[in-house]
């Protein structure tokens, strides 16, 4: 092999190597700024969401603008920070949350919060007043009766700073789903 073919292949692979060394760092950069992607391991969220779906939350959604009650979120379990759990707003922030025969009532309503994307029937079971701090959200669970949320966890609430990410969509090993317009 000539010198001037040594130098060529040199040039080559250094390209391929700066072009590998940046998409690694563009994704890294996107998967820790810009969106998270995880695995659900347990059925607290169907029908919505199925044990071993796969997930994608943009991480700037609360950038601007607050978390709103029914997001599907991901966020760190306020008893274990190292774990991150996906569910759905259901309280904000200086509101009461109550349960009432398996209802969710908030700030003493007569009416129930409708939640009609719940696809059971919920345990008649009266839980609470529940008073979401300042900064906080209460989270549960659509498999409302398989499912660890805010109802049984030490520290009840979840911190705004702690959420990170709304839920956009779903995909493998289920059909792909898109579970918000944003």
């Amino acid at each position: 092999m000539t010198d001037e073919v040594k130098s060529e292949v040199r040039k080559d692979i250094a390209s391929w190597a700066k072009t590998i060394v940046f998409a690694v760092l563009v994704a890294a950069v996107f998967n820790n700024v810009v969106i998270v992607n995880a695995t659900v391991p347990t059925g607290s969220m169907m029908d919505n969401i199925k044990p071993k779906d796969r997930i994608v939350a943009f991480r700037l959604s609360y950038l601007f603008k607050a978390p709103q009650r029914f997001d599907i979120v991901v966020f760190r379990f306020p008893d274990n920070r190292q774990v991150l759990y996906v569910k759905r707003i259901i309280g904000l922030p200086g509101e009461t949350v109550t349960i009432r025969g398996g209802k969710i009532y908030i700030n003493d309503s007569s009416e129930p919060l409708n939640d009609d994307f719940v696809k059971e029937t919920p345990r008649d079971e009266d839980l609470g007043p529940y008073e979401v701090p300042e900064g906080c959200y209460f989270m549960m669970g659509d498999n409302r009766n398989s499912s660890a949320d805010a109802r049984v966890w030490q520290n009840t609430y979840v911190v705004k700073s702690d959420i990170l990410g709304k839920v956009l969509f779903k995909y493998f090993p289920g059909v792909p789903k898109v579970l918000y317009n944003t």
